[in-house]
């Protein structure tokens, strides 16, 4: 499916489906007033069965002195309502009654009134990935595959002048949504296929398709040369072998300091010998989100041509109980020598985390960002909607939230305080992988930063955002690649700016 900008007469635009704005009391969007002129009045026979809340919908057929073959009046509510999630609300009532008709185009003619937004590219950019997301079907598991859509385009009416820019827009935006589809099918495929080895494999295919992209994979025999003990411990009560799998996109100059992102890739989590709750650990299949979403950043960017370093490292491994898995009270050592006991097999995050921190330091990287499912503690603190956010430097922790702001992907920041570090105190090792009940996500931020003190850091807890759980929505949400993609993109329009 194809995002394009056309330009011209609304009323002489030739496709399946034009959509046109209408807001409370009957006021019309400008292009809805022009189609009402050259239909002589008809929209206006009809404005009483419409009440103009967002996302209310009225298919028209046949209206008279237009191009089009149907007219979807949409509703774009308020003018003091017109924020993100208004947008949003829009944007998916538009694809849900697309793929109803069946028709095969459309073009989106909302004269920018969908939100109060003043920045064309971010409102087109948003509108791309928000359609794309509605289209998005899981079926690679089924035997019988999802009915393919008859819609091949959809085409946003802009101004003459505003066309370039939104030929870029739609650009970014589709890149970013090609990320986020991966990230999700990633994280929906189920265990027994998602595997470390199926992840590498995904890693490897990907760098064939773009020739600044370079995939190598570290198995456990290198990573117990490297000393990654934390690492391979979680994976020990597996047959499935453990991975290190490490992207490196050069778009840059060869003496840029890269951006580093490190995801955990825990492609099953059972709680190990401290087992989980029966109850929906199906879900625990997401537990590699954090990684997906790395991998979803990384399609992302091969797409958008950054001129900009960045290295991808993927922590994966699988979490079983077994004869040989960790016991709680195993003592293990980092590579970085660090001592840690394990006093809760299902804090095995942190554990893989660590290990892979201390390697990116090979990279002498400007920056480095994890992304994990984390802790339900970052649940209870932040629900469903922000990714918690702990940084040891303010200005990249600026820069993520303001990422999160512009993305509509949004994070919040939480404490990393001296205070908290001691909570990891042990007796017999260097620190313990847990800091008790109180303030877990923030104790699970202090242990990985024992390891991120070479260079700027920031942490990102997605165990609320990175999968839905309830009914027809369940599935992995593809956050925060937004996120991952703006904070790259601003790092290059910094670098411009000092250049």
């Amino acid at each position: 499916m194809e995002f394009e900008i056309v330009t011209g007469s609304v009323e002489s635009l030739e496709t399946d489906c034009l959509i046109v704005g209408i807001a409370p009391d009957g006021e019309l969007a400008p292009s809805a007033a022009l189609i009402n002129t050259a239909s002589a009045g008809y929209l206006n026979d009809i404005i009483g069965d419409h009440q103009g809340k967002a996302g209310q919908a009225l298919l028209l057929h046949k209206v008279p002195g237009i191009g089009a073959a149907r007219v979807l009046l949409i509703g774009i509510g308020k003018a003091d309502e017109r924020n993100d999630r208004n947008q949003l609300k829009i944007i998916k009532s538009i694809m849900s009654n697309l793929k109803l008709i069946q028709c095969q185009s459309a073009v989106i003619a909302l004269d920018g009134l969908e939100s109060a937004d003043q920045d064309l590219y971010r409102q087109l950019r948003h509108n791309t990935e928000w359609a794309s997301a509605e289209l998005y079907q899981y079926d690679a598991t089924k035997s019988k595959k999802a009915d393919p859509l008859n819609l091949e385009s959809i085409a946003f009416l802009l101004s003459q002048d505003d066309a370039e820019l939104g030929e870029f827009s739609i650009s970014d935006g589709s890149a970013i949504a090609n990320g986020v589809d991966t990230a999700r099918e990633l994280g929906n495929l189920p265990g027994n296929i998602c595997t470390p080895s199926y992840l590498a494999e995904q890693a490897l295919a990907l760098a064939e398709e773009c020739d600044e992209l370079t995939t190598t994979i570290l198995d456990e025999a290198e990573m117990e040369q490297l000393g990654m003990h934390s690492l391979l411990s979680v994976g020990k009560g597996s047959s499935e072998p453990s991975k290190l799998i490490v992207m490196e996109y050069k778009g840059g100059e060869s003496d840029q300091q890269p951006h580093v992102l490190v995801g955990k890739g825990i492609t099953f989590d059972t709680g190990g010998i401290s087992l989980k709750p029966g109850a929906k650990m199906d879900e625990m299949k997401y537990d590699m989100c954090g990684a997906a979403s790395v991998m979803g950043a990384m399609e992302a960017l091969t797409q958008l041509g950054l001129e900009q370093n960045v290295v991808a490292i993927i922590a994966s491994a699988e979490n079983m109980p077994a004869g040989n898995a960790s016991k709680p009270g195993d003592i293990v050592t980092t590579m970085s020598g660090q001592t840690v006991e394990i006093l809760n097999t299902d804090a095995e995050g942190r554990l893989v985390l660590c290990d892979a921190l201390t390697y990116a330091e090979r990279f002498d990287p400007a920056t480095v960002v994890d992304v994990a499912t984390l802790t339900g503690a970052c649940i209870v603190a932040l629900g469903h909607q922000a990714t918690g956010l702990l940084s040891n430097d303010d200005l990249l922790a600026d820069d993520l939230l303001a990422a999160g702001e512009f993305s509509a992907d949004k994070a919040w920041r939480l404490p990393l305080w001296d205070e908290y570090q001691e909570q990891l105190d042990s007796n017999f090792a260097d620190m313990a992988n847990i800091g008790g009940p109180a303030a877990g996500t923030v104790t699970a931020a202090c242990f990985l930063s024992r390891y991120t003190k070479k260079y700027r850091w920031a942490h990102l807890d997605i165990a609320g955002v990175a999968w839905n759980s309830a009914g027809k929505a369940k599935g992995a949400t593809g956050r925060c690649v937004p996120l991952l993609c703006q904070h790259l993109i601003a790092q290059v329009d910094d670098l411009a700016d000092d250049e």
